[in-house]
C-alpha cells in the first residue's frame, strides 16, 4: 500500500502542472468558470483525499503514542519548566 501512496503523490505532483491548460479558456463549467480554475478546484479535491489516505496509512503511529514529558525529565534535561 505504501508504494501505491508514493506512486499516487508522485502522479499528483506530475499533473500539477498543466502545460495543456494554459492558453484554453474553453470548454466553461457553468458557462462561467474556465478550464485552469475547475481543473486546480479538482486537483485541489484529488490532493485533500490523498493526504487524508496519507495521514491515515502512513503516519507513524508511535508518535501518537508518545506520554508527555515530566517536570522531572525536564530538570534532568537542564530545562526550566513552567
Amino acid at each position: 500500500m505504501k508504494w501505491v501512496l508514493w506512486l499516487l503523490t508522485v502522479v499528483l505532483i506530475v499533473i500539477h502542472q498543466d502545460f495543456w491548460n494554459a492558453s484554453q479558456i474553453e470548454p466553461l463549467l457553468f458557462g462561467f468558470v474556465p478550464v485552469e480554475l475547475w481543473y486546480h478546484a479538482l486537483y485541489c479535491c484529488l490532493a485533500a483525499i490523498l493526504m487524508a489516505l496519507l495521514v491515515s496509512r502512513v503516519w507513524p503511529t508511535e508518535l501518537e503514542s508518545a506520554q508527555p514529558e515530566t517536570p522531572e525529565a525536564r530538570k534532568a534535561e537542564g530545562f526550566a519548566g513552567h
